[in-house]
């Protein structure tokens, strides 16, 4: 019998209102998609009836540079991502208006505590019938920091320490409940059993965290965890924790060595290599010619402002005064950075490279840092097409430089042709997202080792 051939997944990654940080100009960009929910509600539409696995929504709660002085000046950017829609609200409410898509949203376990985030996301996941996913993050931006209260960011490996507590503590009060716990029994009386429920009373570095959870698991088992994080740290974190992985490689071969070192780190988990999926980021050009696809990769390439992209250096340099540096010279030797240790690895690689801090910056500025795709639906398709045959991804992260006809023209033009070539779905394979994604549904911790304090009945005396 011969092997069913690999299929293509996708997740739209909504960094509105463009993930070109200065697309919002384009003539056909709707600037008004990073806060009126009524293009968020037609987009994700879309996005299902293009039969995407994913819409993914990226978050921080504080506007990164805002305080960046130029030349003693205050630093003025065109940067459109400033204000959004927080996105944990955005994907309650899209679940009511979808039915099949997953549901994806950033929230950081450096701002937030664990029991606020489970009881959000599972609640989320019952309101889909099992679509939500929470992107584990630790918080890149410094200037967070101050917005809670303290005088600076966590440092890195602190971050990951505390990000990795966050993770158990969430899955165990997603877990406080075992999936027939509520019996409902009208006849008897009985509304719950007692020895299905289970405290999770958990003690650590970080956290003190009693639970139960007043949410029972979801139709999926728990929501979709996915991870970001390609530092050695990340990936780590993600070989242990995560369902999904959005990454940023740009070459096959580079997709080929972090899919073989994440499933390798995988197995030490006792986990297997199917229970994951790896998704690196692309921004996709698609033209009805490759001439016209050239014209608009050109057109947006024009559009990339150069204090964007220095600024995007900048908040990577560790401290480093990149502002007062030459931009046409070369990258000056960059402190460890406390924010994205992977893209501070990729923009020192530029420079080693010979690329200038300019030219650097405009890499940033056009996609950030990810793999800048043009050309027709079939070119695409063929570069789709040997990535996935190569092993170097799961499937793709789409960047849409601008919202929404991006969107419309990849579901209108570029997944006929996938699907033409028997590599992407024709339908959605279940209703949940775990069944769709192709992961399996988490055993209960609790069942798994029946080590839990239980809460007994205790018979009332009257």
């Amino acid at each position: 019998m011969s092997k069913a051939r690999r299929q293509l997944r996708f997740g739209a990654f909504f960094s509105v209102p463009g993930c070109h940080p200065t697309g919002w100009r384009h003539p056909d960009a709707i600037c008004e998609t990073d806060l009126d929910f009524r293009h968020l509600a037609d987009m994700a539409r879309m996005a299902e009836r293009g039969k995407l696995d994913c819409m993914f929504f990226q978050d921080s709660v504080a506007i990164p540079g805002a305080t960046a002085t130029y030349g003693g000046k205050p630093f003025r950017t065109k940067n459109g991502r400033q204000a959004h829609i927080e996105p944990v609200s955005a994907i309650a409410a899209l679940a009511a208006i979808t039915d099949r898509i997953g549901l994806v949203s950033t929230c950081t376990t450096s701002y937030n505590e664990p029991f606020n985030v489970a009881r959000r996301f599972l609640t989320i996941d019952h309101i889909s019938n099992g679509r939500a996913g929470w992107n584990l993050v630790t918080s890149q931006a410094e200037d967070e920091a101050v917005n809670f209260g303290r005088d600076a960011h966590f440092e890195h490996g602190i971050r990951y320490d505390r990000a990795a507590e966050f993770h158990d503590v969430v899955i165990g009060l997603w877990d406080s409940w075992e999936d027939d716990a509520f019996r409902r029994d009208k006849a008897s009386g009985i509304w719950f059993d007692y020895d299905k429920m289970h405290i999770l009373d958990h003690h650590g570095e970080h956290f003190n965290v009693r639970g139960p959870l007043n949410v029972a698991r979801s139709p999926q088992g728990r929501p979709v965890v996915a991870q970001a994080g390609s530092s050695d740290v990340g990936m780590e974190l993600a070989a242990r924790t995560a369902d999904m992985v959005f990454t940023a490689q740009t070459t096959i071969k580079e997709g080929q060595t972090f899919c073989t070192e994440m499933r390798d780190r995988m197995d030490k988990y006792g986990r297997g290599p199917d229970e994951i999926r790896i998704f690196p980021g692309i921004m996709p050009i698609v033209g009805r010619s490759e001439a016209e696809a050239q014209e608009k990769y050109e057109y947006l390439r024009s559009l990339v402002d150069d204090g964007v992209g220095i600024a995007g250096v900048a908040r990577l340099a560790g401290g480093v005064d990149i502002f007062n540096c030459d931009p046409d010279g070369p990258l000056p030797p960059l402190k460890p950075s406390n924010a994205a240790r992977a893209r501070q690895e990729m923009i020192i690689a530029m420079g080693k490279r010979g690329m200038t801090i300019r030219e650097i910056g405009r890499v940033l500025a056009m996609s950030q840092a990810h793999r800048v795709l043009w050309g027709t639906p079939q070119s695409l398709a063929d570069n789709m097409q040997e990535w996935l045959e190569a092993g170097a991804c799961d499937g793709f992260n789409l960047l849409f430089p601008h919202y929404p006809k991006p969107l419309e023209e990849w579901v209108t033009m570029v997944i006929p042709e996938l699907q033409r070539r028997g590599i992407f779905r024709t339908e959605y394979e279940g209703r949940t997202f775990r069944e769709n994604l192709g992961v399996p549904i988490p055993q209960n911790i609790f069942t798994k080792n029946r080590t839990s304090v239980q809460v007994k009945a205790v018979a009332a005396d009257d």
